[in-house]
């Protein structure tokens, strides 16, 4: 026999009994996102290279150390996408999506990067974003903020999430605040924990990120980017807390946040939480208004959102919300009823569109099949035997109440099963 084959490290199967909460995450998700007015748009996981290194940029942890690169057989180089905004600016402006428009869009899908698989971080994850394009002004900023509010409500999660904020100013200003800060930190290089010490170098504004106690120590007196926004970036900002104010969302001030990817400006947010341990960031987005000018395409303001389903999966296991059972009636054939029974089910998902049936396969005596439709979590088991075929019955047996077994007309089945299984659910 050859060696067991197994998956990648950090590339996890989602099983049956879990693709359940990811579904009901994503069905609210969805729901949200279309009461928003944003449409969905599908891009390839497969990109050029350039496109990561243009959007990205090349001195960040991503692009440097984590991104799956390959040559194909034509000698292009591809990557396999590490995050959706990229694609979706590309595959917006080369379909004509940007000119003279505007759009909110999301898109949903697998993303690849190299690091070390651990608790709600893993080489093969999820995410569900949002982009905007066309709007400049901090209204639509708040738009989404209160869009991604309205998400935690939806999951039931919103006394587990903070928001932060802060603003990044335009590229003159973080030029000039970061040759400010470079100048200090160098003052105090014996200080930084080494990965600071590298990022000084090549990207100093993600020491502010820095969770080493020594590094945090040195930062308090670090210069403060809020000093070197010019007034537009001011004005947006102040805008922006304004109306997240008038529309209640709660907020804490974050100097330290930057984010991790190059295209950012103006504003940044983060929803974290405090129930992950160090994975505590579930949601994270900011206005880019760069990002298509430097893919080539024409100027364009644009913000936007991502976050990864595996850690609002951990978030919603410890919440342990109750989801509708995949399956609400099994049906079980005792004789030579198989085609009978295959021809109920039939029937019953005209009527029932949207219930889950299953119908039992294979053979087994009365007592396997109860055992079997008990298993499958079905509210109802229906039982057809060759005298309930005779006469046009239905046994109905409940599995998740303490009620009897009951004889009925297969012509009023459906009706009685939409309104048990409606007060069931209420």
């Amino acid at each position: 026999m050859g060696k067991k084959i197994t998956s990648i490290r950090g590339m996890n199967d989602i099983l049956p009994q879990q693709t359940p909460l990811w579904q009901w995450l994503e069905d609210r998700v969805r729901g949200v996102l279309a009461a928003y007015g944003y449409q969905e748009i599908r891009t390839p996981i497969l990109e050029q290279t350039d496109l990561f290194k243009r959007g990205i940029g090349e001195v960040t942890d991503i692009v440097e150390k984590e991104m799956y690169t390959f040559e194909d057989r034509n000698g292009d180089s591809l990557t396999l996408r590490p995050e959706g905004t990229a694609s979706c600016v590309r595959a917006a402006e080369e379909h004509g999506l940007l000119y003279n428009q505007t759009q909110r869009l999301w898109y949903a899908g697998p993303m690849f990067r190299h690091e070390r698989p651990q608790a709600g971080r893993y080489r093969q994850f999820h995410q569900i974003g949002v982009e905007t394009f066309g709007m400049d002004g901090p209204d639509i900023d708040a738009e989404v903020i209160l869009l991604s509010a309205r998400l935690w409500k939806a999951l039931g999660l919103s006394d587990q999430v903070t928001l932060e904020l802060n603003s990044l100013g335009d590229a003159e200003d973080r030029a000039r605040y970061r040759d400010a800060l470079v100048a200090y930190l160098r003052e105090h290089s014996e200080r930084l924990d080494d990965d600071s010490r590298r990022r000084l170098e090549r990207n100093p504004l993600r020491v502010l990120d820095s969770k080493d106690a020594g590094t945090r120590e040195v930062l308090e007196q670090a210069p403060r980017l809020e000093d070197f926004l010019n007034d537009d970036a001011r004005e947006h900002f102040s805008k922006l807390c304004a109306l997240l104010e008038a529309a209640g969302i709660e907020y804490r001030l974050n100097p330290y946040l930057v984010r991790g990817l190059d295209y950012y400006g103006k504003t940044v947010f983060e929803w974290t939480t405090q129930a992950l341990g160090a994975q505590g960031t579930v949601c994270a987005g900011g206005r880019y208004d760069g990002l298509v000018a430097q893919l080539g395409g024409k100027p364009t303001p644009a913000v936007g959102f991502a976050m990864g389903l595996e850690r609002l999966i951990l978030l919603l296991e410890q919440q342990n919300p109750e989801l509708p059972a995949p399956v609400a009636l099994y049906i079980a054939a005792m004789g030579e009823v198989q085609s009978q029974a295959l021809a109920l089910a039939e029937r019953l998902r005209d009527r029932l569109p949207g219930i889950g049936i299953v119908t039992h396969c294979g053979g087994g005596g009365f007592k396997s099949q109860m055992k079997k439709a008990d298993r499958s979590g079905a509210r109802y088991a229906l039982i057809l035997g060759e005298d309930e075929v005779a006469r046009g019955e239905v046994a109905v047996k409940p599995l998740r109440e303490d009620a009897e077994q009951q004889q009925l007309p297969e012509t009023g089945l459906a009706d009685w099963l939409a309104e048990h299984l409606a007060r069931s659910q209420a």
